[in-house]
């Protein structure tokens, strides 16, 4: 929000300096993000009038101009495009100094004497256009001080607001907030109806529900489209960050800036009525006043006329019923577009607009008849006219009244950690314009209808603590026990997960949750994603249902910044939409990605690709801290390289993936070289049962080595299960040390050569022992995995 120092006292009266208003403004949590001040040093700085201009006689692009000081006239040599004879200008006089320094002097320009300079707004401070001379009104008083004209010295506040404080969009708003923080009083602002002198009116309908329960409208007419926006508010309009356009346009601006409510303003010829405020229909099309053709969906509101859209509810009114420079009759038109009407609908059409960025926050619902009747005031003051009745329509079910908040006197002690007096509470509710009852506990606050901020006890604590001031709250270290919480032994922390990691040489990543729907399809991961209603941008909007894209597109920028070796992890949160439609579902994940070369370059090994057996390793360290091992099966995923890509099993549970990015998807991504990664669920991943004793065997252990020939298919974990299921607490551990195929073995079949650690813990085994456990072994596997010995 950006306004003049000289609006804002002329709403509140203190006596404060800028400095003081500006410290106090971000004391209070309106956060002064930018304070220019204009006009200081136009001291010799004076309306002239140019009385003729002659070509120079040695430049074609200067004129010799003879100019009226008030005092006499001078000759000057300019060389703005727009100089001419009749045009009023700033003149700053010989002797004397620019805002920036340069002193003026009496000069020759090429032969030419030149007796002071005609300024640009750019070459005082006051302007950024410096295309040509600042042209002042016709009836400006040649003579008169410029600071005198324009109301200078004065300084342009920009504001930092945060989503919940709607109600400091207006000059008007920002005052309550001032007065109440330097105990001063609001200016008391009347807004009387203006007299009806012409029966014109358009009728209105609300068909919108709760969206729209208010929409008032007045049609204005004999106006003079000869009229020019007076100075003053075309200055305060320039101070306030905004450009004036036309005099009605720039009314509905001036009251928007003053009061907090967007108005727009219709050309009442081109209108037939009856106005009707309803929702978009399916593919509807509508031009808006930037020129743009938009195509709407049922999401939208409308202002139509006769059936045709004229305007988008709560954002940006049409081209077709625009107002012009022959716009005689007008109707203005101020309504109240409830927040989640108004929420995203302007982003999802790619504008932001201040009647949007207002309605999406809140904006006051009893203000649209006085918005109404300042602007017809204002229009009738400087173009003349006749006005028509206000219509005002209005859904009384859906405008609800705000209710009362009760503020605790022991419980807002207990928050500040002081105490105020309860003359003081009621001072600072009272001045931001809330009702206060007294109650036996403390007060019965009733906020205005502006505050939509204000609806819990805590609510009112902030106010009272930040127009009290937190400067006047003492800081005092917190007392008390703390309890503390012993990490569960069921379960690896996260931090534990993040050491592992980056202690085996990765780093950590965090992406957005939010990701273009494109890339999940790309992936082939778009099912059951959660589409957003208000996406940040067009390319962030869905929620991940995947850690692997951000990462690898990570991965890529990476790459693209010449680092040939990555090594990346992340732990967050993916996202789906519930089966039953419900609240979306979120899943704890680890994920982790690399490419280039398996370690750092250097002289002691040869160097080689990272492939899958190294992100398997670190799978199998990650589950080994849980205290268990995991199973690695054939996967089909479309993003997984077929035969290098494998889902990780925990306790009989899918938990995850793991293997190569597809080609064909690598491709389209851009990336170089082959790229492994992994995703697991952490909840199952973390899981870890609590650690129990168990005693150590005494007695020596015995190996026997057996070679299996099975087939190409069985993996060496189904023949591991086998084994575990047929010796049971005898075998201590399984060895694979020897895998061959090739000749000797039939087509389709692998030989395994593996070592049985065979140990008990109440006697020394025998070899007849052992030869029963080897063939207990052999015939289990046999019937498990049509494996047999080896011969």
């Amino acid at each position: 929000m950006k306004f003049p120092e000289s609006w804002l006292r002329e709403h509140v009266a203190t006596t404060a300096t800028r400095d003081e208003l500006s410290a106090r403004l971000t004391a209070i949590g309106l956060e002064v993000e930018d304070l220019q001040v204009l006009g200081e040093g136009l001291d010799g700085v004076v309306v002239a009038e140019i009385l003729s201009c002659e070509k120079h006689p040695e430049a074609d692009r200067l004129q010799v101009c003879q100019v009226a000081t008030g005092t006499g006239n001078v000759q000057i040599v300019c060389g703005a495009p727009n100089a001419r004879a009749g045009l009023k200008a700033p003149l700053i006089q010989v002797g004397a100094t620019l805002p920036g320094g340069m002193k003026i002097k009496a000069a020759k320009l090429r032969g030419v004497e030149s007796n002071g300079m005609l300024c640009s707004g750019k070459e005082l401070g006051i302007d950024a256009d410096a295309d040509g001379l600042l042209e002042l009104p016709a009836d400006a008083l040649v003579g008169q001080p410029l600071a005198a004209l324009l109301g200078l010295p004065d300084a342009s506040f920009e504001l930092k607001l945060t989503p919940n404080r709607a109600d400091c969009f207006s000059v008007r708003g920002i005052a309550f907030d001032v007065a109440a923080a330097m105990g001063a009083q609001v200016t008391p602002m009347q807004i009387d109806e203006v007299e009806v002198t012409s029966q014109a009116a358009i009728a209105v309908q609300l068909q919108a529900g709760a969206d729209c329960p208010r929409f008032c409208g007045r049609v204005v007419e004999g106006l003079d489209p000869a009229a020019r926006t007076p100075l003053w508010m075309a200055e305060r309009l320039k101070r306030a960050g905004l450009r004036p356009i036309s005099v009605l346009v720039d009314i509905t601006n001036y009251v928007m800036l003053e009061l907090g409510q967007p108005l727009h303003a219709f050309d009442a010829d081109k209108l037939t009525g009856p106005v009707i405020v309803r929702h978009a229909e399916a593919g509807e099309k509508l031009k808006l006043l930037d020129e743009r053709e938009v195509t709407l969906d049922p999401g939208f509101l409308l202002v139509t006329d006769a059936g045709r859209p004229v305007a988008l509810g709560g954002v940006m009114g049409g081209w077709d019923t625009r107002v012009t420079d022959t716009t005689t009759r007008v109707f203005f038109e101020a309504a109240h577009w409830v927040p989640s009407a108004i929420i995203g609908r302007a982003r999802k059409l790619g504008l932001h607009t201040d009647a949007g960025h207002r309605f999406e926050r809140g904006v006051d619902p009893q203000l649209p008849r006085y918005a109404v009747e300042r602007a017809t005031a204002l229009a009738l003051q400087i173009m003349g006219g006749q006005a028509g009745p206000v219509t005002e329509t209005t859904l009384p079910d859906h405008l609800s009244a705000p209710a009362a908040v009760a503020l605790r006197r022991d419980r807002l002690q207990r928050v500040l950690g002081i105490r105020v007096a309860d003359d003081e509470v009621e001072r600072i509710l009272r001045a931001l314009g809330m009702q206060v009852a007294n109650t036996a506990d403390g007060w019965s606050v009733t906020p205005p209808t502006r505050r939509f901020d204000i609806a819990i006890e805590e609510d009112l604590v902030e106010e009272v603590a930040r127009i009290h001031g937190y400067e006047n709250i003492p800081t005092s270290t917190p007392t008390g026990e703390v309890r503390l919480v012993a990490p569960s032994e069921t379960r690896v922390a996260d931090g534990v997960l993040r050491r592992q990691l980056t202690g085996r040489d990765f780093l950590e990543a965090i992406n957005y949750a939010f990701v273009d729907a494109g890339l999940l399809e790309t992936w082939q991961l778009q099912d059951r994603a959660v589409v957003l209603a208000n996406p940040l941008s067009s390319d962030l909007g869905v929620m991940r249902t995947a850690l692997l894209p951000g990462l690898v597109a990570a991965l890529g920028r990476n790459q693209s910044r010449q680092q040939a070796r990555v090594r990346l992890f992340e732990l967050g949160k993916v996202f789906h939409q519930a089966a039953d439609g419900g609240a979306p579902v979120e899943t704890p994940r680890l994920a982790a990605i690399a490419c280039g070369p398996q370690a750092a370059e250097q002289w002691a090994q040869d160097d080689r690709e990272v492939d899958f057996f190294d992100l398997k390793a670190e799978v199998e360290a990650l589950l080994a801290l849980a205290g268990a091992e995991g199973e690695f099966r054939p996967d089909d995923s479309p993003w997984g390289h077929p035969g290098r890509s494998a889902s990780v099993w925990r306790d009989g549970r899918r938990i995850g993936w793991l293997g190569h990015l597809h080609p064909a998807l690598a491709r389209t991504l851009d990336l170089d070289g082959e790229v492994v990664g992994f995703e697991l669920d952490l909840a199952p991943l973390a899981a870890r049962p609590v650690p129990r004793a168990g005693e150590v065997s005494r007695f020596p252990s015995v190996r026997r080595d057996i070679a299996l020939v099975v087939p190409e298919t069985t993996p060496f974990a189904a023949l591991r299960a086998s084994l575990e299921a047929a010796l049971g607490g005898l075998l201590q551990d399984v060895v694979l040390f020897d895998r061959y195929v090739g000749p000797g073995l039939d087509p389709g079949s692998k030989s395994l050569a593996m070592g049985l650690i065979l140990q008990d813990v109440s006697r020394t085994l025998t070899d007849r022992d052992a030869d029963q456990a080897v063939a207990t072994a052999l015939e289990a596997l046999g019937r498990d995995c049509g494996a047999r010995l080896r011969s």
